[in-house]
């Protein structure tokens, strides 16, 4: 059952709210408003209603609809685990205050996990979306601006070797026989422990690959081709208890349940293992190259990215595409599917930013990985003012003169902006590596870690906002005490400058003449040298005085 946004508090705890409103935090703060969003709350509750047909009025008690809004938004903008999480909103009255759980429980880490869970990429999109429209009801993203670029998330997997991706095989295969055969009939599934054999087997390819002679070459072949022959053997009992289950030839004494569930695994995990096997006799036995790569047992939509970096240049993730407005506001992404060019992902981006804003932008920006002629046409054809794509190779006259104007090179200067928008995404807001499970999970954390960094540029916004007027203030005398003692002059100076003036021209600087005249008026009469008869005044003026020295005192003899 949906929990009631609607709560009464506990009557021991009004005292206690009076004090906790005293707590304040730049960040959740400004966060906090934005939150209420009844929009937002509205969709996590219809994800939740639906669910089941009857979610909403039956079952044990659930997470409210806000509540969970504001949990996820708090773990990805600390980057925090579940039990995290769970540890810092039990513990914490600002952070009970923020997701509005206040004096009541706070669910276990478990619960959370189930329920994000059920927020999955089409429920995300439609928050994001909600996020960048009130972006846009704030004047913070016009969509009159437009840049996008990709980069790499990793997933959470280990490095994968051929000789270690056997061992995962052989490891969850055997556990899930061993708890098949504890409901089974005592000796109707025999499993034999290889973990030892296959840790030694590890041990051998490991200081084999070390050696570059053919001796070792031939050494990490053999050890192979054993770990080949157990994994071989393990998959094939695997085979043959699934055969004896849909036969009904399998003894279960025990949990019908527990044995479901053991061979849901089985089912799943076994293609994989013998497409682990199929590419390990490629590479090693026949040295071919393999077509299709398993590079995880846990996470299989992992993808092998090259993006020429030579401090990396091996990537075990998937590719995103990130499409940014105005201010820092991430509009759209894409889990691109493989390794796919650069040069693909420009026509969608500017599609989705059209959808989005509703038009299409003035200036569009990316680096050289998304030229190509027929891009620049498309966009134009779009309606795109001002396309910004540098060139790849040698440049032409006409091109190299094209992309040294001044719109373009503002431009250029626009879209290197995308780099500090990536770097802030992977380390704060914990985008460097998606610890979500599968596909689904994957898209789910990308979205979550977008949208709060979102609703944190917008609060950025929103404080920049109001401390501009102060701001433009001080920029206009910055010495306080001379503002303080010279209000007129300084006034004058607003009026002879209109337009923001600077440190420097508050420093009397040489103004026109209707300038000077006004300062003139305003600081009274002056015997002082003017700017431009600075130099005259100092050759005329006479030469300083020195103070007489005073007669050293003479020393007393101790």
């Amino acid at each position: 059952m949906i929990a009631t946004t609607q709560r009464q508090s506990l009557l021991f705890f009004t005292p206690l709210a009076r004090q906790i409103t005293l707590l304040k935090d730049d960040l959740l703060d400004p966060v906090d408003h934005l939150l209420d969003d009844p929009e937002l709350v509205d969709r996590v509750r219809a994800c939740l209603i639906g669910r089941h047909p009857n979610s909403s009025r039956t079952g044990r008690p659930g997470i409210a609809p806000d509540r969970l809004l504001r949990c996820c938004v708090l773990k990805h903008m600390k980057g925090w685990s579940f039990r995290d999480l769970e540890r810092e909103v039990r513990s914490s009255l600002l952070y009970r205050r923020f997701t509005h759980y206040d004096a009541d429980p706070t669910p276990d880490h478990s619960v959370f996990s189930r329920t994000f869970a059920l927020l999955g990429p089409d429920v995300t999109e439609q928050v994001l979306r909600r996020v960048v429209g009130i972006a846009c009801e704030q004047g913070v993203a016009q969509g009159k601006q437009f840049r996008v670029d990709t980069t790499v998330i990793e997933s959470n997997v280990h490095y994968p070797t051929d000789s270690s991706l056997l061992g995962d095989s052989m490891r969850v295969l055997t556990r899930s026989l061993s708890k098949i055969g504890k409901e089974c009939k005592q000796g109707a599934v025999k499993v034999i422990e290889h973990s030892r054999a296959v840790k030694y087997r590890l041990l051998e390819i490991s200081r084999a690959a070390k050696s570059k002679t053919e001796a070792g070459r031939g050494r990490m072949r053999a050890s192979y081709q054993k770990l080949l022959g157990l994994t071989r053997s393990v998959v094939r009992q695997s085979q043959q208890v699934l055969e004896r289950f849909k036969k009904g030839r399998l003894p279960v004494v025990g949990s019908q349940l527990a044995v479901f569930a053991q061979l849901s695994q089985l089912e799943h995990f076994l293609p994989l293992a013998q497409k682990v096997i199929r590419q390990t006799k490629d590479r090693v036995v026949l040295g071919k190259e393999a077509v299709e790569k398993v590079l995880s047992l846990f996470e299989p939509h992992t993808r092998v990215i090259r993006k020429g970096k030579a401090h990396k240049p091996n990537e075990f993730g998937r590719l995103v595409r990130l499409d940014e407005a105005e201010n820092g506001i991430v509009s759209g992404y894409e889990v691109v599917a493989g390794n796919q060019a650069d040069t693909e992902s420009w026509l969608p981006a500017l599609q989705h930013h059209q959808e989005c804003f509703g038009k299409p932008p003035e200036m569009a920006a990316a680096d050289r990985g998304f030229f190509s002629a027929q891009n620049e046409r498309e966009a134009e054809t779009m309606g795109v003012k001002h396309v910004v794509l540098p060139a790849r190779g040698q440049l032409g006259e006409k091109r190299a003169k094209r992309q040294k104007e001044r719109w373009f090179r503002r431009g250029l200067h626009f879209r290197a902006g995308c780099e500090a928008t990536v770097a802030h995404l992977k380390h704060g807001f914990s985008m460097l590596r998606a610890m979500y499970k599968g596909e689904r999970g994957f898209q789910r954390y990308v979205g979550w870690s977008i949208i709060s960094k979102n609703l944190f540029s917008i609060a950025r916004y929103q404080e920049y906002q109001k401390r501009k007027p102060a701001a433009k203030e001080q920029a206009a005398c910055p010495n306080q005490q001379d503002r303080q003692r010279n209000g007129a002059a300084c006034k004058a100076r607003s009026r002879a400058w209109p337009k923001s003036p600077s440190s420097a021209r508050c420093q009397k600087p040489i103004a026109p003449a209707a300038a000077r005249a006004a300062i003139a008026r305003a600081e009274g009469p002056s015997t002082g040298p003017t700017c431009r008869s600075a130099t005259a005044a100092r050759k005329a003026r006479p030469p300083a005085t020195t103070c007489p020295k005073r007669p050293k005192r003479p020393r007393e003899k101790e």
